[in-house]
């Protein structure tokens, strides 16, 4: 790969580990986080690869967490018609979950990620010796995201084995490498199999239509400490445990079990706010279509089921 057809963008947060990655290569630090998952951002990427001469042959290195590898991804879907880029995903979150997947995004008007495609990075480097610098809260709101992942499948035990390690004061992160990998490896497994959502891989959107609700709600009533997304996915599959039990679609119990392991783990399981000042933004998620709802509800640990529901009550006829 020649020299002048790499350029990296990087979260600010974590300028001195990126600019040491990029070395001489031109590089360009962004405000990473969700006021600024905007297509203000995309721009501004945009007219700097344009003002550095970036061409065709670009190669654009994406380093930081989710919200900085969704607007480089972004930014180099739509670069002169496409450009390849490559994830270097320096937090939990980005190492399990939106590193991986090939989708891009910017919020609108609150509304998480509702202008994207999806370009699948030409590779995700997962480096897990940056987590060490993470600060706790961030640390732990990759955690959910883990979690989620196991909930779906749980070969060799791998949920029991992640609650364990991040429910522990000090993260031994030399036993938590093999499961990032492992949480890596079913996220693409799912991806490859269905890339562009038809079907199977919704069920990655475990606990995230309550999640992107709650996200919309604290920016638009002006949380004074919102939650990290991460954080709004924990409580989001406590809700989708919750709504399981109600529908009998799993055990009594479940929701209480897994609202403890979130909770041992530093996650909140309670919603902000009552679940009805939810129901405008559950309808505008991106899983919402013709008056119907493809929620992702949990038969037991390891195991998922996708049900189209009409409200968040009953299924849809």
């Amino acid at each position: 790969m020649k020299k002048k057809s790499i350029w990296v963008i990087y979260d600010r947060n974590v300028e001195a580990f990126a600019r040491k990655l990029a070395g001489d290569y031109p590089s360009y630090g962004i405000i990473a986080d969700e006021e600024h998952k905007t297509m203000d951002t995309v721009l501004d990427i945009c007219r700097w690869l344009l003002s550095q001469g970036a061409g065709r042959d670009a190669v654009i290195w994406a380093v930081g967490g989710g919200v900085t590898t969704d607007l480089a991804g972004f930014a180099a879907s739509i670069y002169k018609r496409g450009v390849r880029y490559v994830n270097y995903p320096t937090t939990l979150l980005g190492q399990v979950d939106a590193g991986v997947g090939g989708k891009t995004g910017v919020n609108l008007d609150g509304y998480k990620n509702m202008i994207g495609v999806t370009k699948f990075p030409a590779d995700t480097r997962i480096l897990p010796e940056v987590l060490q610098t993470l600060p706790a809260r961030e640390l732990r709101s990759g955690a959910a995201e883990m979690l989620k992942t196991f909930i779906i499948e749980n070969k060799s035990g791998h949920y029991e084995k992640a609650v364990k390690i991040l429910s522990e004061e000090q993260i031994d992160f030399g036993a938590l490498a093999p499961l990032i990998e492992a949480a890596a490896a079913v996220k693409r497994k799912i991806v490859e199999q269905d890339p562009y959502e038809e079907n199977l891989r919704r069920c990655l959107n475990l606990g995230h239509t309550f999640a992107h609700a709650i996200e919309w709600y604290e920016h638009t009533h002006g949380a004074p400490d919102p939650m990290t997304h991460g954080e709004a996915v924990a409580v989001g599959i406590v809700q989708a445990a919750l709504l399981s039990e109600r529908l009998g679609v799993c055990k009594s119990g479940l929701a209480e079990r897994l609202a403890a392991d979130m909770k041992a783990c530093g996650l909140p399981t309670e919603l902000p706010c009552p679940p009805e000042a939810l129901e405008d933004a559950l309808w505008k998620d991106k899983k919402a279509e013709n008056g119907i709802i493809h929620f992702v509800l949990i038969k037991k640990i390891g195991k998922v089921i996708i049900k189209d529901l009409n409200d968040l009550y009953q299924p849809a006829e």
